[in-house]
């Protein structure tokens, strides 16, 4: 049914996903709800340095937030944080250099962050589709140790600190290419069978996915969500789907439209009036499979996943400096 879900997902996606789908959506938003001031609030941005981090990050600062961008190179990185600063005349953005696939570097700097700064949001955009099968210096497939480990590790290191606050947030800026995928714990580092970047990726964010609903079952006074952007014009495509991008350049939407959401969920006050726990998509909690897909998965798997991410995570945890 693989060839069904994937073009179910290609038609649905020539739909909504585009610049159309946004422009046809935004017709229904209501700005005042993201027309709020959100100083003393901090938020911490991952993969901030470019695409839609990058303008979330942006947005955020133009409503008064503090905001620490987590960024794994330091040049593009401070670049990034000049046009910030610039653009919002906001200077309360600071910088941190972390890279998200290293679990020793996320638990350094996480211990760190803890000692010196308050969270109120955690946005979770860093992530890679590394196309040939890459290992880490760890030994980590180099797509789940960012998209899905890191994730998961960086969200678990930071929930003491986003626990201590009223309105706590943490989004996960997923993909709607998970839904061509079910979840699957038998292989989480894609070692079996032929390597396909573009599902593994699709796989990486079912699993965002997946952590998303046990963490809001799990901790109740914080609000979860997961959020497609739609098919943007980011770096990250062109570089990672230069096929696709040649293809669908005219119709992708901006940067800034592919963040509409995550702003959205990390300011809005209407955004925590609806359930923890869901997927969205332009503003609107949307499934998380397909009709007829057959992507559901048992409870004792998903379960299963959050017990062997958090064995990874408290292994590296206990070798970080």
């Amino acid at each position: 049914m693989s060839w069904y879900r994937n073009a179910v997902w290609f038609v649905k996606g020539l739909r909504e996903y585009t610049r159309g789908g946004y422009e046809s959506a935004s017709k229904h938003f209501n700005p005042a709800e993201v027309e709020v001031d959100v100083s003393g609030r901090s938020f911490l941005v991952t993969g901030a340095n470019s695409g839609i981090g990058k303008a979330t990050a942006k947005e955020i600062a133009r409503r008064g937030g503090t905001v620490h961008l987590v960024c794994r190179n330091k040049e593009r990185a401070e670049v990034a944080k000049e046009e910030i600063v610039t653009e919002t005349s906001n200077q309360n953005i600071f910088l941190h250099i972390v890279d998200i696939s290293n679990p020793k570097e996320i638990w350094k700097f996480a211990e760190k962050f803890k000692n010196e700064h308050r969270l109120n949001v955690l946005i979770n955009n860093a992530g890679c589709m590394v196309n040939n099968r890459e290992l880490t210096e760890d030994g980590l497939e180099k797509n789940f140790a960012t998209n899905t480990l890191g994730t998961y590790t960086l969200t678990t290191a930071l929930l003491p600190l986003l626990e201590k606050e009223a309105d706590a947030r943490v989004i996960t800026v997923s993909s709607g290419g998970m839904l061509v995928q079910k979840l699957n714990i038998s292989d989480l580092q894609s070692e079996n069978g032929t390597f396909d970047g573009t599902m593994v990726y699709a796989q990486n964010k079912r699993q965002q996915v997946v952590m998303t609903e046990q963490w809001a079952k799990a901790h109740r006074n914080i609000h979860f969500s997961v959020m497609h952007p739609g098919w943007a014009d980011t770096p990250a495509v062109r570089s990672s789907m230069p096929d696709f991008y040649e293809k669908m350049k005219n119709a992708l939407r901006t940067e800034a439209q592919g963040a509409d959401t995550a702003v959205w969920l990390a300011v809005s006050a209407e955004a925590t009036t609806l359930p923890s726990g869901l997927f969205f998509q332009d503003r609107q909690p949307v499934a998380t499979h397909l009709p007829l897909a057959s992507t559901h998965s048992p409870p004792e798997d998903e379960e299963k996943l959050m017990a062997v991410l958090e064995e990874f995570s408290q292994k590296f945890r206990s070798t970080s400096p």
